[in-house]
């Protein structure tokens, strides 16, 4: 009772309470900040986790900007529920080049980190141009515009030189190479080994199934790359130092 009686002098001095509640914060955020300052890294590094490839790029900027990440998180928390649904948890390693990164878990839809793969290119389509057509209880909106809305790579170097500014290692191979690369992932009989030696396990084909590039191809490129970087058949997590 007696500590009681001493906090009403808290409650009551609205200075006072300011001044404490000011230095709680202020060791909070010390023990939160200070360790990052002399840990040797604060991201596990994971094999087969790459920057995006120029297309893959360009249909992330179109999830984002269609606002895909408002129903659809790209984040698998380590609960046996989530795991079993839609596989390994997220490392922190697999959003290390994502500005902003999409961890979440606000879901209207289902979570997307581990949707590469998962389906066809032509299910993606069919689904992004009348998703009840394939999930009829699916309340989201149709993308059949995206097919028609051709793309054409002119400024995907600036978009790479600008995550290159805010630490997305692009080499300068890979921003002087970026159209060809933008061009040559959905043309398979394109020159595609200088696109593969840059960004390993880029999957290419014209992923719409239409002539020239669209933003269709650029949003189920990227789609069809998440969750496929990294092996978890041999993944082996170590702990921070």
């Amino acid at each position: 009772m007696a500590i009681l009686d001493k906090h009403k002098i808290l409650e009551k001095n609205a200075t006072l309470l300011l001044v404490f509640s000011f230095l709680v914060v202020t060791i909070g955020g010390i023990v939160e900040i200070a360790p990052l300052f002399y840990l040797e890294n604060t991201i596990e590094e994971v094999d087969g986790v790459r920057p995006y490839s120029p297309l893959e790029m360009e249909g992330r900027n179109i999830y984002i900007r269609e606002g895909c990440y408002v129903c659809h998180s790209q984040m698998i928390r380590p609960m046996r529920d989530e795991v079993e649904r839609y596989g390994h948890y997220s490392l922190a390693a697999e959003s290390m080049y994502d500005h902003p990164f999409q961890w979440g878990s606000k879901r209207t839809g289902p979570d997307l980190a581990r949707v590469g793969g998962r389906y066809s290119d032509e299910w993606h389509v069919d689904h992004l141009i009348d998703p009840q057509s394939v999930v009829p209880e699916s309340v989201m909106p149709k993308y059949g515009y995206l097919v028609n809305r051709m793309v054409d790579g002119k400024y995907i170097e600036d978009v790479l030189r600008t995550n290159a500014l805010v630490g997305v290692p692009y080499t300068e191979e890979m921003l002087e190479n970026a159209k060809a690369d933008f061009d040559a992932q959905i043309d398979p009989w394109g020159d595609t080994d200088g696109l593969l030696e840059r960004y390993p396990g880029a999957q290419v084909r014209n992923f719409d199934g239409q002539p020239g590039i669209s933003e269709m191809d650029a949003l189920v490129a990227y789609l069809q790359m998440l969750g496929t970087l990294v092996d978890f058949s041999t993944f082996e997590p170590v702990a921070s130092r």
